[in-house]
């Protein structure tokens, strides 16, 4: 597991989302909050510069296994774990499977929740071992660059992509790692089945958990993901972003870090 550490204090654990590294927290968000506590940002398995457990496809629960004993071998005992995206549903599988080691969780724009309908072509060719080999080897070839930068846009949007981010998260990181972008592939592909099955078990989770969401968000919906899952949870407070895209870190890193800290506090960290 690849994992960069800034600051001292609590621990506060960063899960960054589908398609990305830990990159996307360290362009800022990451020293922002380095100020109050010990940050540890993580690769996700199979992302970044982290190595994937098997060809099958992570689950939020078994990526979740594996950062956890990363982060016991980084002196990490209790912490708040902060998930973007898909890392919301990473960050959710630790809470339920190690609630001991979960002081309290943030979800930024999670992917927590089922949602109605399927994935595009992309992902239902992507997630099969013939047309993912085939798919994700002519993508890392034939893709070019303003696909990709179209495609950060979209994720950004209605915010503009703030400057020098393409250049700091690096593109061919993902774009041009065939390996990177087939373990993307398989985890969104086959995410829709865990989520369903956790949702069922948020009830019974009593730690504090913070949710922040755009109701812009144009990715991961907000009245999909973030409301559903704050009725569920017993100790939920939900932050919503009016206006907000699919980057809350980014659009609003006051509210997000004012999230992080009131989780800290919630959880008995401070």
């Amino acid at each position: 597991m690849h994992a960069f550490v800034e600051g001292d204090g609590p621990d506060v654990v960063l899960l960054h989302g589908a398609s990305g590294s830990l990159r996307d927290f360290t362009f800022e968000f990451a020293g922002r909050l380095a100020r109050h506590f010990r940050v540890t940002a993580f690769d996700r398995p199979g992302l970044g510069h982290s190595e994937r457990l098997h060809r099958g496809g992570e689950s939020p629960s078994e990526q979740a296994a594996m950062l956890d004993a990363a982060a016991a071998q980084l002196g990490i005992r209790r912490a708040v774990i902060v998930g973007h995206s898909y890392g919301g549903a990473v960050a959710m599988a630790w809470a339920l499977d190690r609630p001991e080691r979960v002081a309290a969780v943030v979800s930024l724009a999670g992917a927590t929740m089922p949602w109605p309908g399927e994935l595009g072509l992309w992902y239902r060719v992507g997630a099969t071992p013939v047309g993912g080999w085939l798919a994700v080897r002519l993508a890392t070839r034939l893709t070019p660059r303003s696909v990709a930068d179209r495609a950060i846009a979209a994720i950004f949007a209605p915010q503009p992509v703030p400057d020098g981010y393409v250049e700091h998260m690096g593109v061919p990181l993902t774009l041009r790692r065939p390996k990177v972008l087939g373990a993307n592939v398989r985890q969104v592909g086959g995410l829709k089945p865990h989520l369903a099955a956790m949702s069922r078990r948020y009830p019974t989770l009593r730690m504090p958990v913070e949710i922040v969401h755009g109701t812009s968000d144009s990715v991961v919906y907000f009245n999909v993901h973030a409301c559903p899952t704050a009725n569920l949870l017993p100790d939920a407070k939900l932050t919503e972003l009016p206006g907000v895209g699919h980057m809350p870190h980014h659009a609003n890193p006051e509210a997000s870090a004012e999230a992080v800290i009131r989780a800290a506090s919630r959880g008995g960290l401070n």
